[in-house]
């Protein structure tokens, strides 16, 4: 293959396509190719795709259209999940070079001898592996203050509404040491947080380690000073994750827990590993012994037979539990689940009320998880610039802070930081060392006066 040559890469869905993603393009920049962004011109277009619901699969087919247009000549590969259970849907689009199922996408690049456009797409969809695997790539590569660490791949657990079994395969373990081996060369690249990824992680098995002896681990890292457990199913963990991070400073006291429905019936219908009192006890048991936690769930609505009784019971736990707020999802017919022929469709319209009632559910809660830590002091990682002066990021407990005198601050810094306000969905205060009564009362008048002009 000529050298020089550029390649862009796109992310849709999870955590863990996002530390596939790093990991693919790390063997890009290896081979000496110069990584571009998605939206500038490149040789090869790798998108690794998700395809949770149909709005997933619409967003990658509109994607690969985007790319083309800007450049007809762009060797498109898609990669993953929607590889994996439609490739001969992806077969249809135009322009489609290479198809890589979920077994192979990590190894793109050695299916494209040359980046030149094909008359029709090679197709790559081999048997998954159930064995424990290894990664020899550390993710570096992409522009990220937080590092995704996978450890696990597929699940057993067979939801009713769930493609992911047959996108992803059954569930496998990341082998022990090489978590170990990449979590300490992500540490002494530069990253302060590592977020634990995978589809199931908290069925992680290993020659007897479990999910809970790789967070041990993992926080014996010398140089890390965050370690972050991203979505992970209430039955598989138990109180012992409360009482580490009560214990624990660098674990993070925030965990998104998917629920799926307030409805016993409908958590039944959908085959999920506990009702909603066992969910609810665990999550309060947790709020306990952790007051600061952020504790975040999933919620689906328009299941099949979901009724306006279920639907309530979803809005009620959402809104007198510890949760602080949820990514809302309408439910999605997907081929081959065992909803997917279930009558009893809610209609369209109901399913899009219901999910705006939740979603102010859910902001409301969250902006007031917010306004308690008004007066106190978050830690704080900076990720991104948003003016001369200011920067975003988020706390060890998940809340979006925006720093208001940030001009001494640089990419990547642990600061403690004085909340003052909160005002457009973030938590707005001042580096700690440097507050000062004048600057923090300026700017919690900026955002009294916006709240009132939005009004």
């Amino acid at each position: 293959m000529k050298t020089g040559l550029r390649a862009s890469f796109y992310t849709f869905g999870c955590r863990l396509n996002q530390a596939e993603t790093a990991l693919i393009s790390t063997t890009f920049r290896a081979a000496d190719f110069e990584i571009t962004d998605i939206n500038k011109h490149a040789d090869i277009c790798v998108i690794n795709s998700c395809t949770v619901t149909e709005q997933a699969d619409a967003r990658c087919r509109r994607l690969v259209r985007q790319v083309l247009r800007r450049n007809a000549d762009t060797f498109i590969a898609v990669v993953g999940c929607y590889s994996q259970t439609a490739a001969e849907s992806l077969k249809k689009i135009p322009g489609i070079d290479l198809i890589i199922g979920s077994q192979d996408k990590m190894k793109v690049l050695q299916y494209i001898d040359e980046p030149a456009k094909r008359p029709e797409p090679v197709v790559v969809l081999n048997k998954m592996s159930r064995k424990p695997f290894t990664i020899e790539a550390t993710g570096t590569e992409l522009p990220t203050t937080r590092a995704n660490l996978k450890i696990q791949d597929g699940c057993n657990f067979m939801c009713s509404f769930c493609v992911v079994p047959f996108a992803r395969g059954r569930a496998r373990s990341r082998r022990f040491e090489d978590i170990q081996r990449e979590a300490q060369r992500l540490s002494a690249a530069g990253y302060k947080e590592i977020v634990i990824t995978g589809v199931n992680i908290g069925t992680y098995n290993f020659e007897n380690k479990f999910f809970i002896d790789v967070v041990k681990m993992l926080l014996q890292i010398p140089a890390l000073e965050r370690l972050r457990i991203s979505s992970i199913e209430p039955a598989t963990l138990t109180s012992e994750v409360f009482e580490l991070m009560a214990e624990n400073d660098k674990l993070c006291p925030h965990l998104h827990l998917p629920l799926q429905s307030g409805s016993d019936a409908v958590l039944l219908a959908m085959k999920r590993h506990y009702n909603s009192s066992e969910f609810r006890s665990f999550i309060e048991d947790g709020a306990a012994k952790v007051p600061q936690i952020m504790l975040a769930t999933d919620l689906i609505v328009g299941f099949p037979t979901e009724t306006e009784d279920d639907f309530t019971q979803s809005c009620v736990i959402m809104q007198d539990s510890p949760l602080v707020y949820a990514h809302i999802f309408n439910y999605s017919d997907r081929k081959g689940t065992a909803t997917a022929h279930i009558k009893g469709r809610v209609e369209t319209k109901i399913k899009k009320e219901r999910s705006r009632i939740l979603h102010d559910i859910s902001e409301q809660k969250k902006d007031a998880f917010y306004r308690r830590f008004v007066g106190k002091t978050l830690r704080v990682l900076t990720e991104e610039m948003d003016g001369a002066a200011t920067w975003l990021g988020y706390s060890d407990n998940y809340v979006k802070v925006r720093i208001e005198n940030g001009q001494k601050l640089q990419r990547n810094e642990l600061v403690q930081v004085e909340i003052n306000d909160v005002c457009d969905g973030f938590a707005v205060g001042i580096v700690k060392n440097d507050a000062n009564k004048a600057f923090a009362e300026a700017t919690k008048t900026t955002c009294e006066n916006t709240a009132e002009m939005s009004q």
